[in-house]
């Protein structure tokens, strides 16, 4: 299935599934507009932590909810502002560059990235304030 993307934006991809609920389902990501050059994941987070504060100047992301939910705040270089939450296997969350994010965890979220990078620390941005100087006015 080719994923649809708009530049800039972040948004929420039917990733889609096949299967049934009485043998269960498989979804695939493809076709992505980035190559995957790293994977990870997140669990066991406490549910009343708010994490991330950071954006990355390069990285582009697709976040899946595997298990529970997870809240984001989400605000790009164009000063909007928006909400996402995933609690859904089949729907992903795609953040290009230049977002500064926040996301809460459930008790039992895991979150899982595909990335278009290898970890470069060089590529975060974690002060708000260096983030708010590359803001488009």
């Amino acid at each position: 299935m080719k994923l649809s993307f708009t530049e800039h934006l972040p948004q929420l991809v039917e990733i889609g599934k096949v299967g049934s609920s009485s043998l269960g389902y498989l979804s695939i990501a493809e076709d992505l507009p980035f190559t995957i050059k790293r994977v990870y994941w997140t669990y066991y987070a406490p549910h009343d932590v708010i994490r991330g504060h950071h954006a990355h100047k390069a990285l582009h992301q697709l976040i899946i909810g595997i298990s529970g939910n997870m809240k984001f705040d989400i605000e790009n270089i164009r000063a909007q502002k928006f909400e996402f939450e995933l609690d859904q296997p089949h729907i992903g969350l795609y953040i290009p560059p230049l977002c500064w994010r926040t996301m809460k965890f459930s008790h039992n979220a895991v979150l899982l990235c595909l990335a278009s990078e290898v970890y470069d620390e060089d590529d975060y941005i974690r002060n708000y304030s260096e983030f708010e100087k590359l803001k488009w006015n």
